[in-house]
């Protein structure tokens, strides 16, 4: 069993912000997979299904983004998931908006939610799906809660078709593959 994880913040006014571009990520697999993600438990919004034949749970924590862990320790807890079947999508302000990047373990570098996911884990060892939202101009908070350009926004579609995939190839044929076939992806 894989539990995919989109980290974001609840609400209407985080929506499509650089920050839950996780949560984007999740929805266009709930949509590409008909996993509807509308069950309340384990702090957080989830959906069962299967991806290429392995059964997946798609989970969108509502702990806000710097609590994620809490949500995903509850439902690794409750399937006894192993931790290298955690797929973590987020941002990533140290890459460009065109950007991709898949890790299967490492520190947080400096991204709250994956600080409480390693913390909550107690390891470092579960892959990610990294999506550039590029540096910011001036203050951070107002960066990452911020909303593309529609350049970026367009530039931002086939970056999803391509973590979506990323998410697949993690699935049926492991994270080196998927890492082999990502982390060159640039638009």
């Amino acid at each position: 069993m894989f539990l995919v994880v989109g980290l974001g913040n609840i609400g209407k006014q985080y929506e499509h912000t650089r920050h839950n571009v996780g949560f984007d990520a999740i929805d266009l697999i709930s949509n590409k997979y008909n996993i509807a993600v509308n069950r309340e438990k384990f702090r957080g919004m989830y959906g069962e299904g299967n991806i290429c034949g392995s059964k997946v749970i798609l989970l969108k924590p509502s702990t806000y983004m710097n609590l994620s862990g809490e949500s995903v320790r509850e439902v690794v807890n409750f399937y006894k998931i192993e931790n290298e079947n955690i797929i973590v999508l987020y941002d990533d302000i140290s890459l460009d908006i065109g950007r991709l990047r898949i890790r299967s373990q490492g520190s947080a570098g400096g991204h709250n939610g994956i600080k409480n996911i390693i913390s909550n884990l107690g390891t470092d060892v579960f892959p990610r799906v990294k999506i550039g939202v590029g540096q910011p101009n001036g203050e951070l908070v107002a960066h990452v809660l911020g909303r593309f350009s529609k350049d970026d926004a367009e530039k931002l579609k086939e970056v999803f078709i391509a973590a979506v995939e990323s998410v697949e190839v993690i699935i049926d044929k492991g994270i080196k593959e998927a890492m082999n076939r990502f982390n060159g992806f640039k638009l």
